[in-house]
């Protein structure tokens, strides 16, 4: 099914205008999502209509997306996408170099910010700040294809062969570099996207790129250049277009011309192998309001460089519990309770722990022969931890361990939580989670017992649900989220659930709650002391 796009020139801090004249629109013409280029806050930015907007005053009617343009983004909208938020409800931050595909299947490719000439090598380290390095381009060129390409700058020699009048006056305005024309030919988007920094709208002929149509697949793209919203000479400002997901032209639309970059990108050269490699980032949105999947603008970890594996000599080796044949306990950083939290029930440290298997795979299936001993050590570290928290609280605390199995993760693992065993009694753990996925329209939980999920082809969120009650004996279910590859899952869903129903949302990003080497320390001591009686590595 087409996507109804609806795209904006540089709003330049106009927040409530712009986001009232989208209102209006949206309710005539129901768009899928809108895209803003170019500037969305202005450098001396209104206070307040920035804090109304973050307070949810201003409201944006549909899912929008941005990214940085030539300003740099306002304090407090870095503080709040930094912790992976949204801005406000709908309005989505894409990054400065990302890779984004919509829930519709819209793949939205956006490299924000001016070239940083004097930035010496490498990728940017950052994505707030107005500029970028011909490394992020060069980088971006992984991903291959593109729906949407979303850039601050023009592709150089855009203007080429063209018969759309381009003033000497508004050519001289424009930010244009190589780079971007270079990415533009490795992806050839349907549509290009960028801001215009005068009052002058530009749309070209769409251009092909191949002299001849009797390929198996044409590319066309389409590039645009938006005025200023609001702009004094009513330049557009506004663009609308449907899309659907994937689909290459058919043919070359008339009065197209051969790509205006063939000098400048040369594509006869031969590309060194890194031009092509994926990007692997998780951070973005989908146009329901969810986080997208944005792919990482680098290769993923290996066991030198993964957090997980025991063989990087950066892991912190002093919040290790236990370690087994096939697994490893170890407590959690940021973790969700406090020392405090449980104290009451006998517990006196958080008992937000992780269990880990050796093996540097993202899922049970991708460990092969290893699969089934490694799962079963890992199902003998949760029985072993639940039994301790259940003695430790007398009967009053349970447990939620869930797992993310995910092809395109890094390394698999468990995180395991304790729950007030009412809550589980109740049944208000089990609705939790199934509530908050019908608010997300994520796929049902269903009960299932996959063992070590050898035979699951699909990508899965995995829950136990555990208490002990001492009289009538043990409660226990097991739920099974299954989705493909396409759909974005928040990786924070376990914590961000149990969170809401421990009362515990001030401590649901794990970053704001980072622990001191020695508070750390601590907890996982005191977590082996009360863990030792049930701890079978030490037998």
């Amino acid at each position: 099914m087409a996507a109804k796009i609806l795209v904006l020139g540089s709003v330049n801090g106009k927040l409530e205008l712009a986001f009232q004249k989208l209102a209006s629109l949206h309710q005539k013409q129901n768009f899928t999502f809108a895209i803003i280029t170019g500037d969305l806050f202005s450098v001396d930015q209104d206070q307040d209509s920035l804090s109304r907007l973050l307070d949810g005053k201003i409201q944006v009617p549909l899912s929008t997306y941005f990214t940085v343009g030539t300003n740099p983004l306002p304090e407090q909208v870095v503080e709040r996408v930094e912790k992976d938020e949204d801005v406000c409800e709908n309005l989505h931050f894409l990054g400065k170099r990302s890779v984004t595909n919509t829930s519709d299947g819209i793949r939205i490719v956006a490299l924000g910010g001016a070239l940083g000439t004097t930035i010496v090598g490498g990728p940017s380290k950052e994505q707030h700040l107005p500029w970028h390095t011909a490394e992020d381009a060069k980088i971006l060129r992984g991903a291959n294809s593109a729906d949407i390409l979303l850039t601050a700058c023009w592709p150089s020699g855009v203007w080429t062969n063209s018969s759309k009048e381009l003033s000497p006056e508004n050519q001289a305005t424009i930010a244009s570099t190589d780079e971007i024309a270079g990415l533009c030919s490795a992806l050839k988007p349907r549509y290009h996207f960028a801001a215009a920094p005068a009052d002058f709208f530009f749309e070209r002929e769409p251009f092909f790129y191949s002299a001849s149509t009797v390929d198996s697949e044409t590319f066309v793209t389409r590039f645009i250049s938006l005025a200023p919203f609001g702009n004094a000479t009513k330049a557009k400002a506004m663009y609308a277009f449907n899309i659907a997901p994937g689909e290459s032209a058919t043919s070359v639309p008339p009065g197209s011309t051969i790509c205006p970059f063939i000098s400048r990108t040369n594509p006869k050269k031969r590309r060194s192998p890194d031009d092509d490699q994926p990007d692997h980032s998780t951070n973005g949105h989908d146009h329901g309001g969810r986080r997208m999947r944005r792919k990482r603008e680098r290769s993923p970890p290996g066991p030198d460089r993964c957090f997980f594996c025991l063989s990087n000599t950066q892991v912190d080796t002093h919040m290790i519990c236990c370690i087994g044949e096939h697994a490893y306990v170890t407590t959690a950083k940021g973790p969700l309770p406090s020392p405090e939290t449980f104290a009451s029930s006998g517990l006196s440290f958080p008992g937000h722990q992780l269990i880990i298997p050796l093996p540097h795979e993202p899922t049970f299936r991708s460990m092969g022969e290893y699969a089934g001993k490694t799962y079963q050590e890992m199902v003998r570290f949760k029985e072993s931890i639940q039994a301790m928290v259940s003695a430790q609280s007398k009967y009053k605390l349970g447990a939620v361990t869930f797992e993310i199995n995910r092809q395109a993760a890094i390394h698999l693992h468990w995180q395991f939580i304790p729950v007030p065993a009412e809550l589980i009694r109740k049944g208000l753990v089990t609705a939790g989670f199934k509530v908050e996925a019908e608010n997300r329209k994520y796929p049902p939980f269903e009960e299932a017992a996959l063992e070590s999920g050898m035979d699951e082809s699909s990508d899965y969120f995995r829950l136990w649900i555990w208490s002990d009650d001492n009289d009538a004996g043990i409660q226990s279910e097991e739920l099974v989220m299954r989705f493909d590859g396409s759909m974005y899952f928040d990786l924070q869903f376990g914590r961000k659930v149990l969170a809401k129903l421990l009362g515990l949302e001030d401590r649901q990003y794990w970053k704001d709650v980072v622990q001191s080497i020695a508070d750390e320390t601590q907890d996982a001591e005191k977590f082996q002391e009360a863990y030792k009686p049930w701890d079978f590595t030490q037998a």
